[in-house]
């Protein structure tokens, strides 16, 4: 099935469902950074993470997910929006290694130093950004910490990646979701609680046994109650909105006299995109073009 997010409502105790499920990005992110295993699995969690955030935003609006660490990661950034569109990238490629399962898990990858930071794009040229220290050198739990310090929200954030196996080898990006689940203002908190222990307990069978329907069959196995109302879906997708007329407007922010010392030295102008990896080269005509447009 292809990616994508699901938001529904439990309305007689006033709590919001949202589930990402993030395979074929996961995947996509992985071929396009060429990123080895344990720095995939990270990126993937971010990518998700943004998913989720993505879908609380308006619909102009982006959020940027950053985590700077003192571990061989170094980092990581994403953003996403409430169209469905991610994008990211770590800052060390190669990392192969994780700890074994608990507390330590992601310690070999994240350090022992770092924190996570949140950029909301309010629309308008208005923005908002907070940040807290990674504590649990968790995504999912300092993402539950970050929501529940910054935002003065209780929120349940679960994150999973599911391997399967495919002609003999197994694919650790098998499976790929993210849960959140938020009180609304007046929502029912003793029923939050109890929610968040369930679906720890359950989303794992429920992914492995439903995924393959899609993110609604997967809400409805975890949420069976009758009053639970599926809000809005939309697919999910791993991209960019770099262009070349964009890297021209960068060039053009650089001054007339840096510009011009550039095309004198290098004769042409290059850039690559962090996010996607694309290649821009602007030959030397279409710089000696836009210094005589005076536009600079």
């Amino acid at each position: 099935m292809s990616d994508e997010l699901v938001s529904g409502l439990l309305k007689q105790t006033d709590l919001r469902v949202v589930l990402a499920t993030t395979t074929a990005l996961s995947r996509q992110a992985r071929a396009t950074h060429g990123t080895a295993p344990a720095a995939a699995a990270l990126l993937s969690q971010a990518l998700t993470a943004a998913a989720l955030l993505g879908a609380l935003q308006k619909h102009d609006a982006r959020i940027n997910l950053q985590v700077e660490c003192d571990g061989p990661l170094r980092g990581l950034f994403v953003d996403g929006d409430a169209s469905g569109l991610v994008r990211g990238y770590v800052k060390n490629l190669h990392v192969e290694y994780v700890g074994g399962e608990g507390q330590y898990h992601w310690r070999p990858v994240l350090g022992n130093k770092g924190f996570l930071s949140v950029l909301r794009d309010l629309g308008g040229g208005e923005y908002y950004r907070s940040a807290v220290e990674l504590v649990h050198f968790d995504l999912a739990a300092d993402m539950e910490r970050y929501l529940h310090q910054s935002d003065q929200l209780p929120s349940h954030l679960l994150l999973a990646q599911l391997p399967s196996e495919a002609n003999g080898a197994t694919e650790a990006l098998g499976t790929v979701a993210g849960l959140l689940v938020q009180p609304l203002p007046n929502g029912d908190m003793d029923t939050f609680k109890e929610l968040g222990i369930r679906l720890r307990r359950d989303f794992a069978s429920a992914l492995q046994a439903h995924a393959a329907s899609g993110a609604t069959a997967v809400l409805r196995a975890l949420l069976p109650e009758s009053d639970f109302e599926v809000m809005s879906r939309y697919p999910l997708r791993f991209g960019c909105s770099c262009s070349k007329d964009r890297v021209k407007r960068a060039l053009l922010a650089m001054g007339r006299e840096e510009l011009t010392d550039l095309l004198e030295k290098e004769g042409q102008a290059e850039a690559t995109c962090q996010f996607c990896t694309t290649r821009y080269v602007i030959p030397g005509e279409e710089i000696r073009a836009m210094l005589a447009d005076g536009a600079i």
